[in-house]
């Protein structure tokens, strides 16, 4: 299907503005709160499963995590080693997610009115599915 990148990129682009502009109430951009809502959703974690997560740097990971720490949305514990850095979310993490949660799943609903569930269900479970085959060709090219 020739044109998917082009619809995609410029479906993605304003979406992040959208994102960017409702989170800015709460002091955060869209690549604060992604990692906001990993260490959220999935606990504990170290800098390294959240590098690994989002497929970035972990120098990048560490400017954002130090960020949070400054808003003291998340905080830093003792894991096993002293060399690894668990990160958890905070107590005003914790309400700032639940608030942001909250307008972030008004915004959905409002840019997915009008479009059938069967359609919205199509590409909710396509997108994973594009990014595994994306995954797929870059470990093809490192071969």
């Amino acid at each position: 299907m020739q044109g998917f990148f082009y619809r995609y990129v410029r479906l993605y682009r304003p979406l992040i503005t959208s994102l960017n502009d409702l989170l800015s109430d709460y002091d955060l951009s869209y690549s604060l709160w992604q990692v906001v809502f990993y260490v959220r959703n999935s606990g504990p974690c170290t800098l390294v499963e959240i590098s690994k997560h989002f497929n970035i740097e972990k120098p990048s990971v560490t400017r954002m995590v130090h960020r949070l720490e400054e808003k003291a949305m998340v905080q830093q514990i003792p894991g096993k080693d002293k060399r690894e850095k668990i990160i958890q979310i905070t107590e005003v993490g914790e309400e700032t997610y639940q608030t942001c949660r909250k307008k972030i799943t008004e915004l959905e609903y409002k840019i997915m009115k009008d479009i059938p569930e069967a359609d919205q269900m199509a590409v909710f479970e396509t997108l994973p599915k594009i990014k595994e085959n994306i995954i797929e060709l870059e470990g093809e090219k490192n071969e």
